[in-house]
């Protein structure tokens, strides 16, 4: 998939181009030899038909000319000391990557390319230095190219992604696009899209911030059940340049792209990604905002991807972030993508055929597995726990008071209102089944309830007090 040049990194690669290279007085200053000049000026600033045809005649010198082989050095490790001069070599050799996909294949042949590249990623000492950064596009080329699934490349991967996270936290909008833009060129397969998996909190945590942003929510409990309650503050207002946090069209169709290309690993990812982003209820929240075609397709695409694959887990939350009530006012919009249209028809389908036999407990059941509680329906519903609250305590054994006991031992630093709802659940079971409290204490309910009484969440502290008093009434009664 092609996406045209970020316009900063254009701009700056056009300039290098542009710079006079003293090559006859770098080479008799031992800056590269006479055999790596010629090759350098038998494809620079000639004809793309030309150099095509050089390069794919010679394609074992012009690896050797940019990863060295038989004993000698490339040029970029003779020319290490003149920056210009690297800075132009990194320059034109992206532009040969991206115009003679036959190089990129003859470079990852000779076994670890990526080794002589790797350091310049490093180059982070000097305030406004390109080199990291025309490396990162050189390795993108590169790899993306080859479609290079290596250990070599694995090895690789890490470091590649580290730097592009330092863009994609930037504050400038236009270093996080080519972040954001070389990701995308990156994940081509399962290997490359796992390792991006693997290093998360670098690489989709920064892109999920950009998509709370585009959504108007920010951070922390109080935004999470804002997001939730579908009260969040979108500015609306310059939709066709921005949308709220400053977030651009543009980067955020790219940062879509990136998350729609790793849900093809839904089925290994879609759970966690859920549990740790809210992610069904952000996209929820986005496909309401959505201003364009395009991104409006990429957010149902990414929805049926993770969706399909999880349907176990992630169907009751759908429901619960009110997915397809939204999702029916879609189908009256007349949309002119095809793909879009089958995939909101697809997506109406899986959803009509979960809610044609599930119940409001199904719901709750789902939620509790997915591991992360919300502030739904069935929480402050007396009814719902009149009738369910054995239920929930006999189900599957006990299976589900377990999970309960597993959400509520994390911190949940992100999002507090998780634990003043679990508490609001314990409350509720102790006041429904008070005979059952001594199964709920044995759990280590009453003890971590307590221990929440002393949080810094106002909220968590009201619903912990609650739920103890349901234990205290029923000990009070007893008497």
């Amino acid at each position: 998939m092609s996406l045209d040049p970020p316009t900063y990194l254009a701009s700056l690669q056009s300039n290098i181009r542009q710079r006079p290279i003293p090559w006859d007085g770098a080479v008799r200053a031992g800056t590269l030899t006479e055999e790596q000049l010629a090759r350098i000026r038998s494809v620079d600033k000639v004809k793309k038909d030309v150099r095509k045809h050089t390069i794919e005649s010679d394609l074992e010198g012009y690896s050797a000319l940019f990863v060295g082989g038989s004993g000698k050095k490339s040029v970029l490790e003779l020319a290490a000391k003149r920056q210009d001069v690297v800075q132009y070599i990194l320059v034109l050799l992206n532009d040969l990557l991206t115009t003679v996909p036959a190089l990129s294949k003859a470079l990852a042949k000779t076994g670890d390319p990526y080794q002589h590249f790797n350091p310049l990623l490093g180059h982070r000492t000097v305030t406004d230095d390109p080199i990291p950064l025309l490396t990162s596009t050189v390795l993108v080329s590169l790899m993306a190219g080859s479609r290079d699934e290596s250990q070599a490349a694995s090895k690789a991967l890490p470091l590649i992604y580290s730097y592009l996270s330092s863009l994609t936290t930037n504050s400038d909008a236009g270093l996080q696009d080519i972040g954001v833009q070389e990701y995308s060129s990156l994940l081509y397969g399962r290997v490359p899209r796992a390792q991006f998996w693997e290093q998360r909190s670098e690489t989709v945590a920064p892109l999920v911030k950009i998509l709370r942003a585009a959504a108007g929510i920010g951070s922390g409990g109080d935004a999470t059940a804002s997001l939730w309650s579908g009260t969040t503050n979108p500015s609306r207002s310059g939709f066709e340049g921005s949308l709220s946090g400053g977030v651009g069209l543009q980067l955020l169709y790219h940062v879509l792209l990136v998350i729609w290309q790793l849900s093809f690993e839904a089925a290994d990812i879609g759970d966690d990604l859920n549990k740790e982003y809210d992610f069904i209820a952000l996209y929820t929240q986005l496909l309401r905002l959505s201003p364009k075609e395009k991104t409006t397709r990429l957010l149902l695409s990414t929805l049926l991807n993770i969706l399909t694959a999880n349907q176990n887990t992630l169907l009751a939350i759908a429901v619960l972030a009110r997915l397809p009530t939204l999702l029916e006012t879609l189908k009256t919009r007349q949309f002119n993508d095809p793909d879009l249209r089958e995939d909101l028809d697809r997506l109406r389908e899986l959803l009509e055929e979960y809610t044609k036999t599930k119940t409001t407990f199904d719901e709750y059941v789902g939620e509790v597995n997915s591991g992360r509680l919300h502030w739904s329906p069935p929480h402050r519903n007396t009814v719902f726990w009149a009738e369910n609250a054995r239920k929930i305590l006999d189900y599957e054994n006990g299976a589900l008071i377990r999970k309960l006991v597993d959400i509520m031992k994390q911190p949940w630093e992100d999002d507090k209102s998780v634990l003043a709802i679990a508490c609001n659940d314990v409350g509720c079971l102790v006041r429904e089944v008070p005979e059952k409290r001594g199964q709920l204490e044995k759990l280590g309910l009453k003890t971590r309830v307590m221990e929440l009484m002393g949080e810094a969440d106002e909220n968590v502290r009201w619903e912990s007090l609650r739920a103890l008093g349901g234990w205290l009434q029923y000990s009070f009664d007893t008497k």
